[in-house]
């Protein structure tokens, strides 16, 4: 897939035990509109998430759209948008080089919806499905910029409104 962008932090060193990770973001839009999570806080997220063992791509990002959204894949839509490598020092565990590849993939969805099954931390925050325009999206996390996610879809969909990404 290709490298749309590269977040390294430069604060760990070449020496730590190094934690990888793949995750999958859905990129769904229907008109001028992107379906998103969005949190109590006002916080933007993109639908994905982590890869389980034996998952691929495509079964993670049709899991996640359906837990996270409410909403149902085609899996003949499903098309590679490109990847964000974030490299950092891993928060949950210090001394420890975390790297993530977030892969991005534009999708379709059928219009029937079912009920969301968001994690614990999700609901805690509030987060719930909502359809909104890039730039208003990338306007409230500029404002916010809390967390490492952020920084990530953010900075992905500032491609998009910036016309650097295609769909």
């Amino acid at each position: 897939m290709k490298l749309l962008l590269t977040l390294d932090e430069k604060d760990y060193t070449e020496d730590m035990p190094v934690f990888e990770k793949y995750t999958v973001r859905a990129i769904i839009c229907n008109g001028d509109k992107f379906i998103m999570q969005r949190s109590r806080a006002g916080e933007y997220k993109i639908p994905g998430g982590g890869v389980e063992e034996g998952e691929s791509y495509i079964e993670t990002i049709i899991r996640e759209v359906r837990e996270e959204v409410g909403l149902i894949v085609k899996p003949e839509s499903i098309t590679e948008i490109g990847g964000i490598l974030e490299i950092r020092e891993d928060r949950m565990c210090k001394g420890q080089k975390y790297v993530c590849h977030s892969l991005f993939y534009r999708c379709e969805v059928e219009e029937e919806t079912v009920p969301t099954e968001m994690t614990f931390s999700e609901i805690e925050k509030g987060f719930e499905p909502v359809w909104e325009r890039l730039e208003k999206i990338v306007e409230r996390n500029d404002e916010i910029q809390k967390e490492n996610w952020m920084k990530r879809d953010t900075e992905f969909l500032r491609l998009l409104l910036e016309n650097k990404i295609e769909l």
